[in-house]
């Protein structure tokens, strides 16, 4: 389900320097508050090229005002590292964050690319405070609530977006978590159901779950018709 939470700045914060993250992690967010935005989501997603489990998005509107060491790309990070900024940016005073969640049966219907898109727009609807304007990781994504711009490679230059995406990650490894409990032997809790040679030895050996996303290579090679979506990677 989708959560999301928000709090204003008290005066004492307004006074704070102009967020406590990297200078230059803030270029397009300064850029845009330049512009009269005021409301800016960045929105990133994980799991999009696993064999297996949802993919998940997730929005974050960052207020100008934040106590935060630093917020990086996820992919850049420890587990550990992840999971403290993770909580940390889930307390903060003034942000908003919301995910979108599409599983695996659905991915199979609409395609990976259709899934992501869905999940980008789901979370930023689900936001309780609407955007300005939203700052998307990668290419361009269409039908958002509010006008959109593309940064390819934004998780690495945009403030909003890696928190987006540390959201998305730390979110769905704890969905694969749980997924592992459901469906042992696959070792979806430590691959998080990424085609690691243990995973594929384990999908070769027990056949694939309900988890598992039907059209994606190798899974299809144990299922008979199923489609394929490898262009789609």
């Amino acid at each position: 389900m989708p959560a999301s939470k928000n709090s204003g700045p008290s005066k004492s914060e307004s006074r704070r320097p102009l967020l406590a993250t990297d200078d230059e992690l803030l270029r397009p967010e300064r850029e845009l508050w330049a512009e009269g935005f005021s409301s800016i989501a960045g929105v990133d997603e994980a799991g999009r090229g696993c064999l297996a489990g949802p993919v998940v998005a997730a929005a974050v509107i960052l207020p100008r005002y934040v106590d935060l060491p630093g917020v990086y790309d996820s992919k850049q990070l420890s587990d550990r590292e992840r999971r403290k900024l993770y909580h940390d940016l889930l307390s903060q005073k003034g942000i908003f964050f919301a995910w979108g969640i599409i599983g695996n049966e659905e991915i199979d219907e609409v395609n990976i690319l259709n899934a992501t898109h869905r999940a980008m727009r789901n979370a930023v609807k689900s936001l309780s405070q609407k955007p300005d304007v939203v700052l998307v990781d990668g290419l361009p994504v269409r039908d958002f609530i509010a006008p959109s711009r593309n940064l390819v490679g934004g998780d690495a230059l945009s403030a909003s977006i890696a928190a987006a995406s540390i959201l998305a990650k730390v979110k769905r490894d704890d969905l694969m978590i749980e997924l592992d409990k459901k469906y042992p032997g696959y070792g979806f809790a430590g691959n998080k159901g990424y085609g690691t040679a243990k995973h594929l030895a384990a999908l070769k050996q027990l056949g694939p779950c309900d988890a598992h996303r039907k059209t994606f290579h190798p899974v299809w090679e144990f299922v008979e018709g199923a489609p394929k979506q490898l262009e789609l990677l």
